[in-house]
């Protein structure tokens, strides 16, 4: 396994991110046990989950199964940079949801209950809050850091300007800040690029992307559906039937390099500036090994050339539109 600093901090993170959102709803718990025991066999230390995963109002489903896994010991914890999420709805009473300091507070302890630890290393808001300004949001998170409750804070699904504007009133209190950004990032979906990874790596934020298969679409998802080991109903037929001519080029290349698809999608984002590792939410232990392996894949100029024919991609702003 690679190791990098996530951002500018001196925090030390795998480039494999085990992403759980599938615990519970797709994967059972002694599954989910077994894929995270092997993720640390195989040097995997950066583990992402959210409040809202189980996708039941209010349980944490996904978080109490990574918590009972923290609970068999065995420096389980120790071993492991934890990141959890804040802002979806947790229940239906006011300040259930979002960013107040209200929520912050509440959201925190409810989510350290649940993971069964004394301090979440990397708490990230899952998505900008518009009401709540960002002298309140930091104010907040300066009592959770001096608690011990938290190490680093990290955004999710933020605007370029939205990071800035986060920096900047962090800089006016002298606090830290942001120290990562968790974006959809992937061949298909590059928009990224015109504002918010430039913004991140102006500010010294990790990208942390999410969806780098773009829903399996980047998988080997013709041959897959040719073979018959999947099929594709509504949105995912519709957005493949989108994407045909460039995503048969892709398997094509991918074929032609000696790369199974999914592992080529992961390693260009690894060769990408300004990301630390991409989130992959393994439902099986075969899609856990499959994305690791990614992490030993290098790709030359060529090749890095050809994807972006393929997938072409975005210049900074403004010269995405503009000269």
């Amino acid at each position: 396994m690679e190791y990098t600093h996530l951002g500018r901090t001196g925090l030390s993170v795998s480039r494999a991110v085990l992403g759980t959102m599938n615990f519970g709803p797709q994967t059972s718990e002694e599954d989910s046990f077994a894929i995270m025991d092997r993720a640390h066999d195989l040097g995997v230390n950066f583990f992402d989950t959210a409040n809202v995963y189980g996708w039941q109002k209010g349980e944490g489903v996904t978080e109490q199964i990574v918590g009972r896994w923290f609970a068999q010991g065995g420096g389980r914890r120790e071993r492991t940079v934890i990141a959890t999420k804040l802002y979806g709805d947790m229940g239906d009473w006011p300040n259930e949801s979002k960013l107040s300091a209200l929520a912050i507070r509440r959201q925190l302890d409810d989510s350290l209950r649940r993971l069964q630890t004394d301090h979440v290393d990397l708490y990230q808001f899952h998505h900008i809050d518009r009401a709540t300004p960002w002298e309140e949001i930091w104010q907040a998170m300066e009592v959770a850091v001096q608690q011990g409750k938290v190490l680093y804070a990290g955004s999710s699904n933020f605007a370029g300007w939205h990071i800035a504007q986060a920096q900047e009133a962090a800089a006016r209190r002298n606090f830290v800040g942001l120290v990562s950004e968790q974006s959809i990032y992937n061949l298909l979906v590059r928009d990224v690029e015109r504002e918010t990874l430039p913004a991140a790596r102006a500010y010294g934020l990790g990208m942390i992307p999410w969806s780098p298969l773009q829903g399996g679409l980047l998988g080997g998802v013709i041959e897959k559906t040719e073979e018959g080991s999947r099929r594709l109903e509504g949105r995912a037929k519709e957005a493949l039937e989108a994407n045909r001519p460039a995503i048969e080029q892709y398997e094509a290349f991918a074929k032609e390099i000696g790369h199974a698809p999914g592992e080529l999608a992961l390693a260009w984002l690894l060769h990408q500036p300004g990301v630390t590792a991409p989130i992959t939410g393994p439902r099986t232990m075969q899609q856990l090994e499959s994305a690791v392996a990614s992490v030993d894949i290098h790709l030359d100029q060529a090749a890095l050339d050809r994807l972006d024919e393929i997938f072409p991609g975005h210049k900074t702003s403004p010269e995405d539109y503009a000269w």
